[in-house]
């Protein structure tokens, strides 16, 4: 099995773009993904605008890769551009 670049995504608990990013993610293979709940958190709540300068979740870091948000992720993933920067570890 091929090591994929670690994701991290910005997220609250009732976000319906966070799961369907969530889902469109492990369809791609992804086993973990390193959540970080904004809404238990100010303060990433901050670091994640600092990063992205957005406010809206979820927010999508594929290694060191900012992706976006949720539509952000499912153009990347129709344009054939998701597959190898999940696989470019």
């Amino acid at each position: 099995m091929t090591a994929m670049s670690a994701v991290r995504m910005y997220t609250t608990l009732v976000c319906p773009f966070c799961l369907r990013a969530k889902a469109l993610l492990k369809q791609r293979g992804v086993a973990q993904i390193d959540e970080v709940r904004i809404d238990l958190d100010p303060v990433e709540r901050d670091r994640m605008v600092e990063l992205t300068g957005r406010r809206t979740v979820p927010q999508i870091f594929i290694g060191q890769t900012y992706v976006g948000g949720c539509d952000d992720l499912i153009a990347l993933d129709r344009s054939g551009g998701l597959t190898p920067l999940l696989a470019a570890a």
